[in-house]
């Protein structure tokens, strides 16, 4: 294995492997060494490996590349210990040499692993900085200052007020890229792999990344985008709950050299587990500071650890990534909505269809309706039935509950109600069998409301079954109101299977008018929570207008002028008709 130590530069100390057969070093973030040095060229020098042997050549930098102080001219051979200058940057190359036999540059005191360290080489393992503890470690807390592996923490949303002198070009190309590609796209899946992809080009070291975002349905953090840098390792991805959580809480990217011996994790069993190492973990957060997720990259190897550069330039793809992310739920989130009410206005068309498109055409009788689903679809329903011996049946029903459920009811009501009309020998055997379906079709707990009619037109005989319903009010000739049928009212559908209804039969007399309505219109409701109800209902109705269409829109107007504008929680629905001669 060969392998460059850092002798001078960002960490000093910091081992990097030497893998494949070309790596190299430069200022832009496609390089497998990237070097913060505004004096290195973006793609600066490049070191070749070719049957066991290394070489090292200058890519025609602006500043040369030196080997034991000389510049190279083209390709030189490496030799164990060599040191290589490129500009202020100073590495010594080993080769096949073991870790613990690497010769000790001046450094500040080395870190010590805690003594239950799952790792047994840990007092052989290369030497890392000192470095402050965690800042969440409790005073008098028996871990010494010298044996935490906490590189920085950073608060996520700073990304704007970075130093940006912090390897300037490189951060800006990445961010531009990134953001370049993420800008194309709005869906999620493919804004997730770019985000890794790019990740990846810019941090040479990373071996394995993933990318969490929680499940608000199912308060859950789900796997969402994963890659890593070998094929052999495609199913091990390694995820530690202990450091998401503390990013997502504590809204703050979080930079380890070593995650199994950090302070902050050193009671978590997967890390020790897992020997997840150099890691830096970002939460990404939305427009209102909320974590989404988290994003994380991590490397196996100790000796190729991320820097605090890292994560300044990590911070800044992460915010891009979050914007992205952010605007890519957002529009996922619109498209369903746009879907949604597609399909409801469909269904609204489709409910619209069962319903009378005019009322009939009775001689000496006057016809009017009126309908308004408070949801764009509901469940309030009302049809006319021409019988084949001339006689007219209206129904009029409410189904228990508002929206797409009722409706779907509603639509069954429909067509049920019909063919029971029209077989039933009256209107109380046909309410009776309607309510027996309802019971055996396996619909739950909803229950209907419902009052049928059938009118002679001859006769001018009006029976009567009803359900559970709001009585019709009948209003006479001489402006006086009444409610009919209410004592011979059965229960609402749905409830009991074997109910018998009863039927109510009187004479239409001229003049005579007769108003059916469902509890949207006797429950319209203001902003003092006062109830419209049906006491004023009937006084409107004994003073209103003498033609049924006046008198339906007047109903209407003066339950929405009670309500003085504010919105309806109920489906609504009138019939009215009269005799007029």
């Amino acid at each position: 294995m060969a392998f460059l130590k850092v002798d001078k530069g960002s960490i000093p100390g910091q081992i990097l492997e030497l893998h494949g057969e070309r790596m190299v070093l430069g200022r832009h973030p496609s390089c497998h060494i990237v070097l913060d040095n505004a004096a290195v060229s973006r793609q600066h020098a490049q070191i070749l490996e070719s049957h066991g042997q290394f070489y090292i050549e200058d890519l025609r930098s602006r500043n040369a590349t030196m080997i034991n102080g000389k510049p190279i001219a083209g390709r030189s051979e490496l030799h164990d210990c060599d040191r290589i200058s490129v500009c202020d940057v100073q590495f010594s190359f080993f080769l096949y040499a073991p870790v613990e036999n690497i010769p000790e540059s001046p450094k500040p005191a080395a870190a010590t692993a805690p003594p239950d360290s799952p790792n047994p080489n840990a007092d052989t393992q290369t030497q890392t900085p000192a470095l402050p503890p965690a800042k969440d470690t409790p005073e008098g807390d028996d871990i010494a200052a010298d044996e935490s592996s906490i590189i920085s923490t950073l608060n996520a949303s700073s990304a704007s007020s970075l130093r940006l002198d912090i390897k300037p070009e490189a951060k800006l190309r990445a961010i531009l890229g990134i953001s370049k590609a993420l800008g194309n796209t709005l869906d999620l899946g493919e804004i997730l792999d770019k985000i890794l992809d790019g990740l990846f080009r810019i941090f040479p070291q990373a071996d394995e990344g993933f990318i969490l975002l929680k499940d608000e349905e199912r308060n859950k953090l789900l796997v969402k985008a994963t890659k890593v840098r070998r094929q052999e390792d495609e199913t091990s991805v390694r995820i530690s709950m202990t450091i998401v959580k503390q990013a997502m809480q504590d809204r703050e990217a979080i930079l380890s050299a070593d995650a199994v011996k950090d302070s902050r994790f050193k009671l978590s069993d997967s890390l020790t587990q897992l020997q997840i190492r150099s890691m830096m973990c970002l939460p990404l957060l939305d427009q209102n500071e909320k974590a989404l997720g988290v994003i994380q990259l991590d490397t196996k190897d100790i000796r190729r650890q991320f820097s605090q550069n890292d994560l300044d330039l990590m911070v800044s793809v992460a915010s891009q990534a979050s914007l992205a992310v952010d605007n890519a739920r957002l529009h996922a989130e619109l498209v369903t909505k746009r879907d949604l009410q597609r399909d409801l206005d469909f269904a609204t068309q489709v409910q619209l269809g069962f319903l009378p498109t005019h009322p009939p055409e009775v001689s000496g009788y006057d016809f009017s309706d009126f309908y308004e689903a408070a949801l764009g679809v509901g469940g309030d329903y009302f049809d006319y039935i021409v019988l084949p011996d001339g006689r007219v049946a209206i129904s009029l029903g409410d189904v228990a509950g508002k929206g797409v459920p009722a409706a779907l009811l509603m639509a069954r009501l429909f067509s049920t109600s019909r063919l029971h009309l029209l077989t039933a020998p009256n209107v109380a055997e046909a309410m009776t069998r309607l309510n027996a379906e309802i019971v055996s079709s396996g619909v739950g707990h909803r229950f209907v409301t419902c009052v049928m009619m059938v009118l002679d037109p001859r006769t001018h005989a009006l029976t009567v079954a009803n359900a559970g319903h709001m009585a019709p009010i009948l209003r006479n000739g001489s402006q006086q109101v009444s409610e009919i049928g209410a004592d011979v009212s059965g229960m609402p559908l749905g409830i009991v299977s074997d109910q018998q209804f009863k039927q109510y039969q009187m004479q239409m007399k001229p003049e005579d008018s007769l108003v059916l309505f469902t509890d949207g219109i006797s429950e319209g409701m203001n902003y003092a929570n006062e109830i419209y109800g049906t006491e004023r209902l009937a006084s409107y109705v004994a003073t209103g207008p003498q033609n049924m269409k006046s008198l339906v829109s007047g109903i209407v107007e003066d339950v929405e002028t009670f309500c003085d504008g504010r919105p309806q929680r109920d489906d609504m629905c009138l019939v009215a008709l009269q005799r007029t001669e």
